[in-house]
């Protein structure tokens, strides 16, 4: 049973930080992708970051620069530093997890992040 939870998230005023966590139970295998989606109030799911097993990133542009995705070295673990946060990353932040199996997608719960004064 593969399950993925997460941790982190809350209320941050403007310019501040938040780093999420997620982590993966339930396989002794590696996911070949790890990353975070998020959803704002009106808008549909959007990618903010992926990282491969092998260490390789991709932002979405809205984020370059202030936001970090990393791995944990010997789990299936995946972290998101979001520095300079502002009001237009309110949003659920959702991590993802994939392989070369099914179900081939797996979801975390969702964790709200509301930027504000």
């Amino acid at each position: 049973q593969v399950q993925l939870v997460q941790s982190g998230g809350g209320l941050v005023q403007p310019g501040g930080s938040l780093r999420l966590s997620c982590a993966a139970s339930g396989t002794i295998f590696t996911f070949n992708v790890m990353g975070w989606y998020r959803q704002a109030p009106g808008k549909g799911r959007e990618l903010v970051a992926t990282i491969s097993k092998n260490g390789d990133t991709n932002y979405a542009d809205s984020v370059k620069g202030r936001f970090t995705i990393s791995r944990g070295s010997a789990k299936n673990a995946v972290y998101l530093q979001m520095n300079s946060l502002q009001p237009e990353d309110t949003a659920v932040y959702y991590c993802s997890a994939k392989w070369q199996r099914e179900p081939s997608e797996f979801w975390g719960q969702g964790t709200q992040v509301t930027v504000s004064s």
